[in-house]
Protein backbone atom coordinates (compact mmCIF):
# COMPACT_ATOMS: atom_id res chain seq x y z
CA UNK A 1 0.00 0.00 0.00
CA UNK A 2 1.23 3.15 -0.96
CA UNK A 3 0.24 5.34 2.60
CA UNK A 4 -1.63 9.00 1.90
CA UNK A 5 0.77 10.04 4.86
CA UNK A 6 3.38 8.86 7.17
CA UNK A 7 4.39 10.50 10.07
CA UNK A 8 8.17 11.47 10.67
CA UNK A 9 9.49 8.92 13.12
CA UNK A 10 12.02 10.70 15.58
CA UNK A 11 15.28 9.85 16.10
CA UNK A 12 14.75 7.19 19.39
CA UNK A 13 18.54 7.47 20.44
CA UNK A 14 18.84 11.09 20.40
CA UNK A 15 14.77 11.51 21.74
CA UNK A 16 16.28 8.98 24.71
CA UNK A 17 19.40 11.25 25.59
CA UNK A 18 16.62 14.37 25.58
CA UNK A 19 14.26 12.42 27.73
CA UNK A 20 16.74 11.38 30.29
CA UNK A 21 17.50 15.23 30.42
CA UNK A 22 14.10 15.88 31.21
CA UNK A 23 13.69 13.17 33.90
CA UNK A 24 16.86 14.21 35.41
CA UNK A 25 15.79 17.75 35.69
CA UNK A 26 11.95 17.23 36.82
CA UNK A 27 11.26 20.08 34.88
CA UNK A 28 8.51 18.26 33.14
CA UNK A 29 6.49 20.88 31.87
CA UNK A 30 5.81 25.16 32.39
CA UNK A 31 8.23 26.50 30.07
CA UNK A 32 11.33 24.40 30.92
CA UNK A 33 14.46 24.20 28.97
CA UNK A 34 13.69 22.52 26.02
CA UNK A 35 10.65 24.20 25.59
CA UNK A 36 12.91 27.22 25.49
CA UNK A 37 15.80 26.00 23.41
CA UNK A 38 12.92 24.74 20.94
CA UNK A 39 11.48 28.57 20.82
CA UNK A 40 14.89 29.74 19.65
CA UNK A 41 15.46 27.41 17.56
CA UNK A 42 12.03 27.75 15.37
CA UNK A 43 12.53 31.43 15.60
CA UNK A 44 15.77 31.23 13.90
CA UNK A 45 14.96 28.38 11.55
CA UNK A 46 12.00 30.02 10.65
CA UNK A 47 12.76 33.80 10.51
CA UNK A 48 10.14 34.95 12.99
CA UNK A 49 10.04 36.67 16.03
CA UNK A 50 7.39 36.67 18.97
CA UNK A 51 6.83 32.82 18.44
CA UNK A 52 4.37 31.03 21.32
CA UNK A 53 4.68 26.88 21.53
CA UNK A 54 1.03 25.70 22.17
CA UNK A 55 -0.01 21.96 22.87
CA UNK A 56 -1.67 21.75 19.51
CA UNK A 57 -2.78 24.02 16.38
CA UNK A 58 -6.87 24.35 17.77
CA UNK A 59 -5.67 25.99 21.00
CA UNK A 60 -3.01 28.10 18.89
CA UNK A 61 -6.21 29.81 17.22
CA UNK A 62 -8.19 30.08 20.13
CA UNK A 63 -5.42 31.96 21.95
CA UNK A 64 -4.87 34.14 19.05
CA UNK A 65 -7.88 35.08 18.63
CA UNK A 66 -8.27 35.96 22.57
CA UNK A 67 -5.16 37.69 22.79
CA UNK A 68 -5.82 40.08 19.40
CA UNK A 69 -9.59 40.83 20.83
CA UNK A 70 -11.40 38.49 17.90
CA UNK A 71 -15.02 38.27 18.67
CA UNK A 72 -16.72 37.25 15.27
CA UNK A 73 -14.87 36.28 12.13
CA UNK A 74 -15.31 36.11 8.39
CA UNK A 75 -13.19 32.88 7.04
CA UNK A 76 -13.04 30.59 4.29
CA UNK A 77 -15.07 27.87 3.92
CA UNK A 78 -12.31 25.70 2.58
CA UNK A 79 -10.10 24.35 5.38
CA UNK A 80 -9.70 21.68 7.74
CA UNK A 81 -12.43 21.83 10.17
CA UNK A 82 -10.95 23.11 13.30
CA UNK A 83 -10.26 26.77 11.26
CA UNK A 84 -13.59 27.54 11.56
CA UNK A 85 -14.39 24.96 14.95
CA UNK A 86 -12.29 26.40 16.77
CA UNK A 87 -14.19 29.74 16.73
CA UNK A 88 -17.39 28.28 17.12
CA UNK A 89 -16.29 26.46 20.14
CA UNK A 90 -15.77 29.75 21.77
CA UNK A 91 -18.63 31.06 20.84
CA UNK A 92 -17.66 33.83 18.47
CA UNK A 93 -19.31 34.59 15.47
CA UNK A 94 -18.73 33.26 12.27
CA UNK A 95 -19.10 34.33 8.48
CA UNK A 96 -17.97 32.59 5.22
CA UNK A 97 -16.96 34.19 2.34
CA UNK A 98 -15.56 32.67 -0.87
CA UNK A 99 -12.59 31.55 -1.97
CA UNK A 100 -10.34 31.89 -5.23
CA UNK A 101 -11.26 28.99 -7.67
CA UNK A 102 -7.44 28.93 -8.93
CA UNK A 103 -5.32 29.97 -5.83
CA UNK A 104 -8.30 27.73 -3.38
CA UNK A 105 -7.63 30.10 -0.80
CA UNK A 106 -9.87 32.75 0.64
CA UNK A 107 -10.50 35.44 -1.50
CA UNK A 108 -10.11 39.16 -1.47
CA UNK A 109 -12.50 40.30 -3.39
CA UNK A 110 -15.20 38.08 -1.86
CA UNK A 111 -13.62 39.54 1.29
CA UNK A 112 -14.45 43.04 -0.03
CA UNK A 113 -17.87 42.22 -1.47
CA UNK A 114 -18.49 40.85 2.28
CA UNK A 115 -17.94 44.01 4.08
CA UNK A 116 -19.90 46.05 1.63
CA UNK A 117 -22.52 43.94 2.09
CA UNK A 118 -22.34 44.81 5.79
CA UNK A 119 -20.47 42.26 7.03
CA UNK A 120 -18.93 43.14 10.81
CA UNK A 121 -16.47 40.64 11.65
CA UNK A 122 -13.77 42.39 13.31
CA UNK A 123 -11.20 39.57 12.34
CA UNK A 124 -10.51 37.74 9.03
CA UNK A 125 -8.86 34.46 9.15
CA UNK A 126 -7.61 32.95 6.58
CA UNK A 127 -5.94 29.70 5.45
CA UNK A 128 -2.52 28.94 3.53
CA UNK A 129 -4.48 25.90 1.96
CA UNK A 130 -1.93 23.26 1.21
CA UNK A 131 1.10 25.31 2.55
CA UNK A 132 0.11 28.08 -0.80
CA UNK A 133 0.35 31.18 0.63
CA UNK A 134 -3.07 34.06 0.48
CA UNK A 135 -2.79 36.92 -1.17
CA UNK A 136 -1.46 38.75 1.50
CA UNK A 137 -0.85 42.20 0.28
CA UNK A 138 -4.75 42.32 -0.93
CA UNK A 139 -5.62 41.15 2.62
CA UNK A 140 -3.59 43.95 4.21
CA UNK A 141 -5.05 46.58 1.97
CA UNK A 142 -8.28 45.62 2.49
CA UNK A 143 -7.60 45.43 6.64
CA UNK A 144 -6.59 48.96 6.06
CA UNK A 145 -9.59 50.17 4.48
CA UNK A 146 -12.07 47.83 6.44
CA UNK A 147 -10.79 47.80 9.92
CA UNK A 148 -10.16 44.47 10.77
CA UNK A 149 -7.80 42.32 11.92
CA UNK A 150 -5.87 39.26 10.64
CA UNK A 151 -5.15 36.06 11.50
CA UNK A 152 -3.34 33.37 9.02
CA UNK A 153 -4.04 29.76 9.80
CA UNK A 154 -0.52 28.03 8.54
CA UNK A 155 -1.55 25.02 9.74
CA UNK A 156 0.71 23.50 6.21
CA UNK A 157 2.85 26.45 5.63
CA UNK A 158 6.26 25.32 7.37
CA UNK A 159 8.71 26.61 5.78
CA UNK A 160 7.01 28.55 3.01
CA UNK A 161 8.67 31.73 2.37
CA UNK A 162 7.55 34.66 0.43
CA UNK A 163 9.85 36.92 -1.46
CA UNK A 164 12.24 35.00 0.79
CA UNK A 165 10.32 36.35 4.01
CA UNK A 166 8.50 33.98 6.07
CA UNK A 167 4.97 33.82 5.23
CA UNK A 168 4.20 33.72 9.04
CA UNK A 169 5.34 37.22 9.43
CA UNK A 170 1.90 38.46 7.98
CA UNK A 171 -1.33 39.37 9.86
CA UNK A 172 -1.59 40.45 13.39
CA UNK A 173 -0.98 36.54 14.07
CA UNK A 174 0.17 32.86 12.32
CA UNK A 175 -0.93 29.97 13.78
CA UNK A 176 0.93 26.68 13.24
CA UNK A 177 0.18 23.25 14.01
CA UNK A 178 3.02 20.24 15.27
CA UNK A 179 0.33 17.71 14.65
CA UNK A 180 2.14 14.36 13.98
CA UNK A 181 0.68 14.19 10.45
CA UNK A 182 2.25 17.68 9.44
CA UNK A 183 5.52 18.16 7.86
CA UNK A 184 7.28 19.33 11.18
CA UNK A 185 5.74 17.92 14.69
CA UNK A 186 5.82 17.67 18.07
CA UNK A 187 3.40 14.49 17.99
CA UNK A 188 0.55 17.46 19.35
CA UNK A 189 1.78 20.60 19.37
CA UNK A 190 1.78 24.08 17.51
CA UNK A 191 2.67 27.95 18.15
CA UNK A 192 1.23 31.19 17.21
CA UNK A 193 3.99 34.03 15.79
CA UNK A 194 2.36 37.36 16.68
CA UNK A 195 3.70 40.67 15.09
CA UNK A 196 3.04 42.82 18.44
CA UNK A 197 5.68 41.94 21.16
CA UNK A 198 2.63 43.08 23.59
CA UNK A 199 0.20 40.28 22.12
CA UNK A 200 2.89 37.80 22.44
CA UNK A 201 3.45 38.56 26.52
CA UNK A 202 -0.50 38.49 26.98
CA UNK A 203 -0.67 35.51 24.93
CA UNK A 204 2.55 33.82 26.92
CA UNK A 205 -0.12 34.32 30.26
CA UNK A 206 -3.37 32.69 28.64
CA UNK A 207 -1.67 29.84 28.30
CA UNK A 208 -0.71 29.55 31.87
CA UNK A 209 -4.25 29.78 33.18
CA UNK A 210 -3.55 33.55 32.73
CA UNK A 211 -0.39 33.70 34.94
CA UNK A 212 1.76 36.31 35.26
CA UNK A 213 4.91 35.64 37.03
CA UNK A 214 5.05 37.77 40.54
CA UNK A 215 1.91 39.16 39.93
CA UNK A 216 -0.69 36.33 40.25
CA UNK A 217 -3.43 36.05 37.85
CA UNK A 218 -4.28 38.30 35.62
CA UNK A 219 -6.05 37.19 32.56
CA UNK A 220 -8.88 34.56 32.25
CA UNK A 221 -7.24 31.91 30.52
CA UNK A 222 -6.40 28.36 29.71
CA UNK A 223 -3.83 25.69 29.93
CA UNK A 224 -2.07 25.13 26.49
CA UNK A 225 1.40 24.69 27.15
CA UNK A 226 3.59 22.97 25.31
CA UNK A 227 5.35 19.86 27.37
CA UNK A 228 9.03 19.23 27.93
CA UNK A 229 8.77 15.49 26.55
CA UNK A 230 6.93 16.73 23.31
CA UNK A 231 9.37 19.89 23.18
CA UNK A 232 12.36 16.71 23.10
CA UNK A 233 10.58 15.52 19.97
CA UNK A 234 10.17 19.04 18.56
CA UNK A 235 13.97 18.99 19.09
CA UNK A 236 15.12 15.84 17.27
CA UNK A 237 12.63 16.16 14.09
CA UNK A 238 13.68 19.66 13.75
CA UNK A 239 17.33 18.57 13.15
CA UNK A 240 16.21 16.56 10.21
CA UNK A 241 13.81 19.89 8.64
CA UNK A 242 15.95 20.36 5.81
CA UNK A 243 16.26 17.25 4.31
CA UNK A 244 12.15 15.99 5.05
CA UNK A 245 11.41 19.69 3.40
CA UNK A 246 13.62 19.16 0.36
CA UNK A 247 12.84 15.76 -0.07
CA UNK A 248 9.08 16.77 -0.11
CA UNK A 249 9.27 19.98 -2.73
CA UNK A 250 10.82 17.56 -4.95
CA UNK A 251 8.61 14.80 -4.78
CA UNK A 252 5.55 17.47 -5.38
CA UNK A 253 7.50 19.36 -8.21
CA UNK A 254 7.58 15.81 -9.86
CA UNK A 255 3.81 15.73 -9.49
CA UNK A 256 3.32 18.85 -10.68
CA UNK A 257 5.42 18.21 -13.80
CA UNK A 258 4.30 15.14 -14.51
CA UNK A 259 0.40 15.55 -14.22
CA UNK A 260 0.39 19.22 -15.72
CA UNK A 261 -1.66 18.47 -18.60
CA UNK A 262 -3.31 15.42 -17.18
CA UNK A 263 -5.21 16.96 -14.33
CA UNK A 264 -6.06 20.47 -13.09
CA UNK A 265 -3.95 21.20 -10.11
CA UNK A 266 -4.15 24.98 -7.71
CA UNK A 267 -2.02 27.91 -9.06
CA UNK A 268 0.87 28.07 -6.87
CA UNK A 269 1.41 31.52 -5.40
CA UNK A 270 4.51 32.53 -8.39
CA UNK A 271 6.65 34.28 -5.27
CA UNK A 272 6.75 31.49 -3.31
CA UNK A 273 8.38 28.51 -2.56
CA UNK A 274 7.05 25.02 -1.93
CA UNK A 275 7.09 22.48 0.81
CA UNK A 276 4.97 19.57 -0.32
CA UNK A 277 2.86 19.81 2.82
CA UNK A 278 -0.01 17.52 0.16
CA UNK A 279 -0.41 17.17 -3.07
CA UNK A 280 -4.19 18.31 -4.43
CA UNK A 281 -5.35 17.41 -7.78
CA UNK A 282 -8.58 18.32 -9.27
CA UNK A 283 -10.94 16.34 -11.00
CA UNK A 284 -13.74 17.58 -13.38
CA UNK A 285 -16.68 16.09 -11.65
CA UNK A 286 -17.93 13.79 -9.12
CA UNK A 287 -18.01 10.98 -11.57
CA UNK A 288 -14.24 11.13 -12.54
CA UNK A 289 -13.85 11.96 -8.54
CA UNK A 290 -14.99 8.86 -7.76
CA UNK A 291 -13.44 6.64 -10.52
CA UNK A 292 -10.42 8.09 -9.98
CA UNK A 293 -10.49 7.18 -6.16
CA UNK A 294 -11.65 3.26 -6.90
CA UNK A 295 -9.02 2.77 -9.51
CA UNK A 296 -6.12 4.01 -7.14
CA UNK A 297 -7.86 1.81 -4.30
CA UNK A 298 -7.78 -0.98 -7.05
CA UNK A 299 -3.75 -0.64 -7.21
CA UNK A 300 -3.25 -0.02 -3.28
CA UNK A 301 -2.63 3.74 -3.55
CA UNK A 302 -4.43 5.88 -1.04
CA UNK A 303 -6.08 9.55 -1.35
CA UNK A 304 -8.27 11.84 0.53
CA UNK A 305 -10.81 13.94 -0.28
CA UNK A 306 -9.41 17.01 1.55
CA UNK A 307 -11.33 19.26 1.84
CA UNK A 308 -14.76 18.26 1.94
CA UNK A 309 -17.86 18.82 2.71
CA UNK A 310 -17.02 23.06 2.57
CA UNK A 311 -17.49 24.13 5.95
CA UNK A 312 -20.44 26.03 5.17
CA UNK A 313 -22.45 22.83 4.84
CA UNK A 314 -21.50 22.04 8.56
CA UNK A 315 -21.92 25.38 10.30
CA UNK A 316 -25.06 26.13 8.83
CA UNK A 317 -26.23 28.73 11.41
CA UNK A 318 -23.12 31.13 10.55
CA UNK A 319 -23.77 34.30 7.85
CA UNK A 320 -22.72 33.43 4.31
CA UNK A 321 -21.67 35.63 1.56
CA UNK A 322 -22.15 33.29 -1.01
CA UNK A 323 -19.40 30.13 -1.59
CA UNK A 324 -19.58 29.00 -4.88
CA UNK A 325 -15.90 28.14 -5.48
CA UNK A 326 -15.57 26.67 -2.28
CA UNK A 327 -18.65 24.35 -2.97
CA UNK A 328 -17.39 23.22 -6.33
CA UNK A 329 -14.22 22.65 -5.54
CA UNK A 330 -14.57 20.61 -2.16
CA UNK A 331 -16.42 18.23 -4.68
CA UNK A 332 -13.48 18.13 -6.87
CA UNK A 333 -10.59 18.27 -5.01
CA UNK A 334 -8.20 15.15 -4.12
CA UNK A 335 -5.01 14.39 -2.11
CA UNK A 336 -2.09 11.91 -3.80
CA UNK A 337 0.18 10.43 -1.48
CA UNK A 338 2.83 12.92 -0.11
CA UNK A 339 5.39 12.35 2.94
CA UNK A 340 8.46 12.14 4.13
CA UNK A 341 9.00 8.84 3.50
CA UNK A 342 7.54 8.45 0.21
CA UNK A 343 9.99 7.26 -2.83
CA UNK A 344 10.18 8.51 -6.26
CA UNK A 345 9.00 4.99 -7.55
CA UNK A 346 5.86 5.54 -5.55
CA UNK A 347 5.28 8.84 -7.22
CA UNK A 348 6.09 7.40 -10.27
CA UNK A 349 3.42 4.53 -9.94
CA UNK A 350 0.48 6.97 -8.76
CA UNK A 351 1.26 8.95 -11.89
CA UNK A 352 1.72 6.24 -14.18
CA UNK A 353 -1.93 4.56 -13.15
CA UNK A 354 -3.61 8.54 -13.21
CA UNK A 355 -2.12 8.36 -17.05
CA UNK A 356 -3.49 5.26 -18.05
CA UNK A 357 -7.19 6.14 -16.65
CA UNK A 358 -9.37 7.67 -19.47
CA UNK A 359 -10.55 10.31 -17.10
Amino acid sequence: MIALNSPVKPNLKKLFTLLEQVNNNGWYTNFGPLHKELTAKLEDYLGVQNLLLTNNGTSALQVAAKTIGSKSIVSTPFSFVATVSAFKWQQDEVAFADIDSQSLNLCPKAIKAAYLKGCKADTVVATHVYGNPCDVHAIDELSDNNNFKIIYDAAHAFGIKLNSGSILNYGDASTLSFHATKIFHTIEGGAIVFKDKANFKKAEEIINFGICPGQGVVNVGMNAKLNEYQAAVGLVNLEEIDNILDHRAELFNTYRHELKNVVDMPTWHPQANVNGAYMPILLDNKQQHAKLIKILAENKIESRHYFTPSLDKIFVDSNNYGTPNSLKASERILCLPMHAHLEFNHVAKVIKVIKSIKL
